[in-house]
């Protein structure tokens, strides 16, 4: 059973992700060869006060 995880930065709208979680899922399954129904997805929000880029936090860069 495949588990992908995925890390992204807070501030996506609940449609993007659920769009996300399916791509995903059908792409594995298509790569894999696995059933849809066997597929994990799991999608981490990281608030942008624990997410660097270069050194420096998203929220103090305003991303």
């Amino acid at each position: 059973m495949p588990l992908i995880n995925v890390q992204i930065m807070e501030g996506r709208e609940p449609e993007q992700i659920e769009s996300l979680m399916e791509n995903i899922t059908n792409s594995v399954s298509e790569s894999l060869g696995s059933p849809k129904e066997n597929v994990r997805v799991v999608v981490n929000e990281v608030p942008k006060t624990h997410w660097a880029i270069g050194g420096t936090s998203a929220k103090k860069l305003g991303k």
